[in-house]
């Protein structure tokens, strides 16, 4: 064999040829023989040949490469509808807690409940020891029947007796009278002495002072006197005390203020109970809202009424329906954002107090805008947002001007057209480099 020498071919790629032993031109020159040696050669070296025509092949591929440019797959604008929605993430919380605790001091005798469970409005969720509050109770009771015996004393004795001595000494009055007036008569006419007719007057006074006490009896004795309110108002102390005794035996008995479910519990028997301390926390049935921390850049597109879509993070495939009923005014400085309230009107029964939840707000909507994927609009969050499009074969860039924003898809309201193209930020295509737009 004789020495090889390289051959640059076009594209880069290398061919080598055998010079000196391979005596071509003798093999031309034998003829008939020469025309059969030939397939014999290219047989006997099949595989440089072989590898020639390889070499290049992928050297002529390489140069229309480089000539027409690397295929690159571009997005290509186009019109449909696109729903511009607000991502963010927050918490469940019903409207508000219940803070049970107890509203007197006592020794927990009794926990009914547990954490978690679902509880109804009246049901007993603590027993406090109550034999002292029970004595209480008793001994109103004997203050409120004493009082009662009273005014039914006033009623029935009291009254009847001052009404009978009234009409006693107004008949003994009367008499007094009529003895009186007979007795000056005679005096006049010298018939009566003048010790008579002074007995007379004495006795006439005296009728006068008995009709006037019986009165007053009658008066202190019937609604409205001295006696009877005074009756009245101690049967109403005596009541108002067996009503709080019976109040307070009442709170020995902790009950659920209204339906819900007991989300914690900082009680077990033998504790003593004091006012102010929280026993139990209620989260009562109704509305559910959901708390979330929304950019506050995005504030300006929120607004009250706003349809969103949550789903809680412990259930991803299961989606309800919140709406926005609250938005707070003021920004939280110390992480840039807004506390935006949903409610749900319809809860699903797996949503648990505190779960984390991921929310879409819709906050826009367009039923035929001209929309191109996120992955190829350059600096959207910036003033000046732009594209790379392709021209004659080459990249170039073009400003634009962007509307609503989805999650994948985004608005263009200037600077391309529908059927434009435009190459994703992820190829790496340099500004005015040529290339062979793919579409996908």
């Amino acid at each position: 064999m004789g020495r090889r020498h390289a051959l640059p071919t076009r594209g880069g790629a290398w061919a080598f040829a055998v010079v000196g032993s391979l005596h071509v031109t003798g093999l031309i020159g034998r003829g008939a023989d020469a025309t059969k040696g030939a397939p014999a050669f290219l047989w006997s070296h099949r595989w440089f040949v072989l590898a020639v025509v390889v070499v290049l092949g992928l050297g002529g591929w390489q140069g229309a490469r480089m000539w027409f440019g690397p295929g690159v797959v571009v997005d290509i604008a186009k019109r449909g509808a696109l729903i511009e929605t607000v991502v963010a993430t927050g918490n469940v919380e019903t409207l508000y807690r219940v803070i049970i605790g107890s509203q007197i001091t006592g020794t927990v005798e009794q926990v009914l409940v547990e954490e978690g469970v679902r509880v109804t409005k009246g049901q007993p969720l603590i027993a406090l020891e109550s034999r002292e509050l029970k004595a209480a109770v008793v001994q109103a009771q004997g203050a409120v029947a004493q009082a009662e015996a009273r005014t039914r004393q006033i009623d029935e004795l009291t009254l009847p007796t001052a009404r009978e001595t009234r009409k006693e000494a107004q008949a003994t009055l009367l008499n007094a009278q009529q003895t009186f007036d007979r007795t000056s008569d005679l005096s006049r006419n010298g018939f009566a002495t003048h010790a008579a007719l002074d007995t007379a007057q004495r006795d006439l006074d005296v009728g006068h002072t008995q009709v006037r006490s019986a009165e007053v009896q009658v008066y202190t004795s019937s609604p409205g006197g001295s006696d009877y309110v005074m009756a009245q108002t101690q049967l109403n102390q005596a009541r108002a005390s067996l009503d709080t005794a019976t109040s307070r035996l009442a709170y020995a008995t902790i009950s659920a203020p209204r339906d819900g479910v007991l989300i914690t519990r900082n009680v077990e028997r033998g504790t003593v109970a004091q006012p102010g301390n929280t026993l139990l926390v209620l989260a009562p049935d109704g509305d559910t809202q959901l708390l979330l921390a929304i950019d506050e850049r995005n504030m300006g597109k929120l607004a009250l009424g706003q349809h969103a879509i949550a789903s809680a993070d412990a259930y991803p495939d299961k989606r309800f329906d919140a709406i926005i009923s609250y938005i707070n005014p003021a920004v939280d400085i110390t992480r840039a954002s807004v506390e935006v309230k949903l409610t749900v009107a319809a809860p699903p029964a797996y949503l648990r107090q505190d779960m984390t939840v991921s929310v879409d707000i819709e906050v826009a909507r367009s039923a035929n805008a001209l929309v191109l994927p996120v992955r190829s609009v350059r600096d959207g969050l910036s003033g000046d947002p732009w594209v790379m499009g392709v021209r004659n074969g080459r990249a170039y860039k073009q400003s634009v001007r962007l509307g609503l924003q989805g999650n994948t898809q985004i608005e263009v309201l200037a600077g391309i057209k529908d059927g434009d193209a435009a190459i994703p930020a992820s190829a790496g295509v340099l500004t005015g480099q040529r290339i062979r737009p793919i579409t996908p």
